[in-house]
């Protein structure tokens, strides 16, 4: 592989953290959250400093021949660290048992840092290798006990992450099961880049030369590797997204039909803050929830207790089930009140020396349901067209 061929998962890998980042600093607490940023950006720097020009920089910015060597298999320690520890974090369980796994992988990755770094120390490695460093020094003290200990470390997360993502997929379906899935294809390519990694290197230990599996074979596997565990990870969590994008975007048209028929009595009317295009579907929800209540606000006066269990009675009768009959008797309540209101424009009821209290209701109202019922429903279309918009006092008793 040529410097592009390090360089472009790189860019990528910062591309998909820049995303990530707004939504990091506003729940940093969050630590599945800052295990997915943690791995991204491990996964870019992975490329970035395994990249042949990238690594003759560093040796000759630092000073030290062949340092880029240790500093690349302790990001990839720290990587493989950071995917056990997602993994963790993700498929959760009590917090304090997911906080002392998550410790002791990390423990014990940094523990193969701090060695990997003193055996580099105590080596001896005159000669820049940017390429065939591990098969070059396969026979080198303390560099060949190096050069085992990351790719044993490496191998450990590998059987590690296969077992635990592959017992995980037996237990769940969906987009969940395609992601782990993902992921373990992803470590069989890394599990393929070890294998030639340890056949090289052995092969220099026996006398042999099959460097090519180690500088020519084992670099397209690991960035295979750990491209396919990235979109592994990010499968799932992306999917998620974009369904609960999808949800609130239905939730919010499907909301239109209530939200105009209390917009002429909302007390926002004309008034109300524009959004801008970027704002996300959740907050566009929220606001025309607000406005909805805000309208009912305003419609308590007018409400009809008995209008409300007739037209409830009415639904019952014409086969919905209870959760629709309520949903259609607010909404007729609601379709009458507007109108009884638009009949009282001097707000007599409003202003009368004794406001009733709003009618009592079982629960939180569906307002889904009622903007659904205000557009189908024949109890809610009688409503309208049988309401009578009078003074107060011809307004039945309200519930108290």
């Amino acid at each position: 592989m040529d410097g592009s061929g390090y360089y472009v998962p790189a860019v990528a890998m910062a591309a998909v953290l820049a995303v990530k980042g707004p939504s990091l600093l506003r729940s940093w607490h969050d630590p599945l959250l800052r295990s997915v940023c943690s791995l991204m950006a491990l996964t870019g720097l992975v490329f970035l400093f395994a990249a042949p020009p990238t690594i003759e920089e560093v040796n000759d910015v630092l000073g030290v021949t062949n340092v880029s060597a240790p500093i690349v298999y302790c990001l990839l320690s720290a990587y493989s660290a950071a995917c056990l520890v997602l993994i963790v974090n993700w498929r959760g369980g009590p917090p304090a048992s997911t906080r002392r796994t998550s410790r002791r992988w990390i423990t014990g990755y940094g523990v193969v840092i701090v060695a990997l770094l003193v055996l580099f120390a105590l080596g001896d490695t005159p000669v820049e290798r940017l390429r065939d460093f591990d098969t070059y020094y396969a026979d080198e003290p303390f560099v060949r006990e190096m050069i085992v200990l990351y790719l044993a470390a490496l191998a450990v997360a590998g059987v590690a992450m296969n077992v635990m993502c592959g017992r995980w997929a037996l237990q769940v379906q969906g987009r969940l099961r395609a992601g782990l899935l993902v992921i373990v294809a992803g470590y069989v390519c890394n599990i393929a880049y070890l294998t030639a990694k340890f056949t090289a290197v052995v092969a220099r230990w026996n006398g042999g030369n099959l460097d090519h599996l180690s500088s020519d074979v084992a670099p397209g596997l690991a960035s295979a590797g750990a491209l396919i565990s990235a979109v592994g990870f990010c499968l799932p969590l992306a999917c998620q997204r974009a369904g609960d994008t999808w949800s609130a975007l239905s939730t919010y048209h499907r909301l239109g039909p209530l939200w105009r028929e209390l917009a002429p009595v909302s007390p926002h009317a004309g008034r109300a803050v524009r959004m801008s295009w970027w704002s996300s579907a959740e907050l566009r929800v929220t606001q025309r929830e607000s406005d909805i209540h805000d309208g009912m606000l305003v419609l308590y006066p007018y409400f009809d207790a008995a209008l409300r269990a007739r037209a409830r009675d009415a639904a019952l009768a014409a086969g919905s089930d209870a959760a629709q009959a309520r949903a259609e008797a607010d909404a007729a309540m609601v379709a009458a009140a507007v109108r009884a209101k638009a009949a009282d424009p001097e707000g007599r009821v409003i202003t009368s020396a004794r406001t009733p209290a709003p009618p009592a209701v079982e629960g939180p109202r569906d307002l889904v349901r009622m903007a659904l019922a205000l557009r189908r429903s024949p109890v809610v279309a009688d409503a309208r067209s049988g309401c009578a918009a009078g003074p107060r006092s011809e307004f039945p008793e309200q519930a108290r």
